[in-house]
């Protein structure tokens, strides 16, 4: 018996939404990390970010980008073939390290997926190197995007023009969207 996908419609639009948009997620190749590659996952973000992140990871891929998710939930990316958290992930296991603030004005444009520019930057961690991913955050230390630098950290804070970060993931992706159920 063939059963027409339209007949379906009327029983699709009475679950409630956080059920059909779990079942649409866009996830692929998603499978259990080994505890080994786990555990070196965890300790080079909790040693990079300052953080104290645990749980189980799983691995997969979101629309081309590969992804980990802790605990079932999408808080992890690989940028560069390194892992890094994402916009959630920051929020929920509070990076300390490698971070950049912004002031009010920049907030609507880095939303917006635009590079951080660095008369925006009020502080940054002097740590950070040219090439190393940071996170970006208001000046109420919540998280906004995660981006490559552009230039040292003590660089950001001095200068006057140019950009200072790469957005790469920002709060209102698609991947941050996706990590939001």
């Amino acid at each position: 018996m063939l059963i027409n996908i339209f007949n379906l419609m009327p029983l699709l639009l009475q679950l409630p939404f956080c059920i059909l948009r779990h079942s649409l997620l866009m996830f692929t190749r998603r499978h259990a990390i080994r505890k080994r590659e786990a555990k070196q996952i965890i300790q080079h973000i909790n040693s990079y970010l300052g953080c104290s992140m645990d749980g189980s990871l799983e691995m997969a891929e979101y629309r081309g980008r590969k992804i980990f998710l802790v605990d079932g939930k999408l808080e992890g990316l690989f940028i560069d073939e390194k892992p890094f958290l994402t916009v959630n992930g920051i929020k929920r296991w509070g990076a300390k390290n490698k971070w950049v603030m912004v002031d009010d004005g920049a907030i609507k444009f880095i939303l917006n997926g635009a590079d951080v520019m660095a008369p925006g930057i009020i502080k940054a961690d002097e740590s950070i190197a040219k090439g190393d991913i940071v996170w970006v955050c208001d000046g109420r230390n919540l998280p906004l995007a995660v981006g490559r630098a552009l230039m040292d950290g003590r660089e950001m804070i001095d200068a006057t023009r140019g950009k200072a970060v790469e957005n790469l993931h920002h709060m209102g992706d698609e991947l941050w969207k996706e990590g939001e159920w």
